[in-house]
C-alpha cells in the first residue's frame, strides 16, 4: 500500500456564508437593521475541514464550484486554511453555493437562505479515487449521492474510515449509511428519517444500517450515540451562545480529531461536543474554532 499522502479527504459542499445579527426579526414587509455583518466560507465538510486544518491534519477537498466571484472567495478561503483544493471542480459560467444567515441576538435562533451550487453535478468519474484510499479518513455529507457512495465503498475497501455528516435527509442517505464507518446526523435528519422526536430510537435505526457508531446532535441538548450494543446520550457544554451556525460541522471535526489520534470514541465524541458549543460564542462557523489545547480535557503537555 502506498504511503498515506493526506490526512482527512472530504467530499461536499463547500458555500460561502454571509451572516448577519438583528435584535429581533421583524413583521412582514419590515425594515430591519443587521450588526456585526460577516462573510466567511461555510459548508458542512469545507468548515470542517478547516477545523481539522488548523489542528495540524493534511486535508484536502473533492467538490464543485462557479466561477463566478463568490467561487473566487470559496477557494482563496480553503487555500488560506492549507487545504488542498485540486479536486474542487470549477463549473463554468454557473454560480456557487452562497447562504444568507440572519442571527437573532436576544434568541439566538437563526434563518438560513441558500443557493444550490450551479451546474452539473460532481460525477463519480470525477472524484481521485487513489487519493481517497491513500488517505485516512473520507469524510461527506452525501450532497453528491452517487459521487459519495462511490467515494465510501472505494475507501472502505481500502480500510480507510467513512464519516458521515447527515444534516438534511436526501435521496440516497440510508444507502450511504449502509456504507459508512461513523453516521453523524443532525436532530432534523432523525426526525426527517422517522417522522417524530425520538433520537435515541432513531439512532438505533441508524446503527442497524452498519454503521460502527450511530450519532444524532441535538443542539443545545447535546447527543445521542449508539456504539458496542449500547448507547449514551451526554448534555452539551453550556455557553452562551451567540450564533450556531458551523457548529454541527465542528461536531464531525472534532470526531474525526480524535479518530485520527486513536481516541475512544467517547471521548473523541467528548472533544467534538466541546469543539461544537466554542465555536457558538461567535459568528459565522469558522471564527470561533477553538485550539485543541483549550480542551479541558486534553492532558497537559
Amino acid at each position: 500500500m502506498h504511503p498515506k499522502t493526506v490526512d482527512v479527504v472530504g467530499l461536499g459542499q463547500c458555500c460561502l456564508d454571509h451572516i448577519g445579527m438583528i435584535e429581533e426579526y421583524p413583521e412582514v414587509d419590515k425594515k430591519c437593521e443587521t450588526t456585526a455583518l460577516t462573510i466567511q466560507g461555510g459548508g458542512p465538510v469545507a468548515t470542517a475541514l478547516v477545523a481539522l486544518a488548523r489542528w495540524s491534519l493534511r486535508c484536502a477537498i473533492m467538490g464543485i464550484a462557479g466561477d463566478d466571484r463568490f467561487g473566487e472567495e470559496i477557494r482563496a478561503s480553503l487555500q488560506k486554511e492549507h487545504i488542498d483544493i485540486e479536486g474542487l471542480h470549477i463549473r463554468r459560467q454557473s454560480a456557487s453555493q452562497i447562504a444568507f444567515i440572519v442571527v437573532e441576538k436576544r434568541s439566538g435562533r437563526r434563518n438560513i437562505f441558500w443557493q444550490c451550487p450551479q451546474g452539473p453535478t460532481l460525477s463519480a468519474g470525477e472524484i481521485d479515487i487513489d487519493l481517497i484510499t491513500r488517505s485516512r479518513v473520507l469524510h461527506t455529507d452525501g450532497l453528491f449521492a452517487q459521487a459519495a457512495l462511490e467515494a465510501s465503498q472505494a475507501a472502505r475497501r481500502s480500510e480507510v474510515p467513512v464519516v458521515v455528516d447527515a444534516g438534511t435527509l436526501r435521496p440516497g442517505m440510508q444507502t450511504l449509511a449502509q456504507h459508512s464507518d461513523y453516521f453523524i446526523a443532525s436532530e432534523s435528519f432523525g426526525r426527517q428519517l422517522v417522522g417524530r422526536d425520538a433520537p435515541r430510537e432513531t439512532c438505533l435505526e441508524i446503527h442497524k444500517l452498519g454503521p460502527r457508531l450511530a450519532c444524532i446532535t441535538l443542539g443545545a441538548s447535546g447527543y445521542v450515540a449508539a456504539f458496542d450494543g449500547r448507547t449514551i446520550e451526554k448534555p452539551a457544554y453550556p455557553v452562551a451562545a451567540v450564533d450556531t451556525t458551523g457548529c454541527g460541522d465542528i461536531f464531525h471535526a472534532g470526531f474525526i480529531y480524535g479518530l485520527l489520534n486513536g481516541w475512544p470514541w467517547e471521548r473523541s465524541l467528548d472533544y467534538a461536543a466541546w469543539s461544537a458549543a466554542q465555536v457558538a460564542l461567535a459568528l459565522g462557523g469558522r471564527i470561533g474554532i477553538p485550539k485543541v489545547r483549550d480542551w479541558p480535557g486534553m492532558p497537559p503537555a
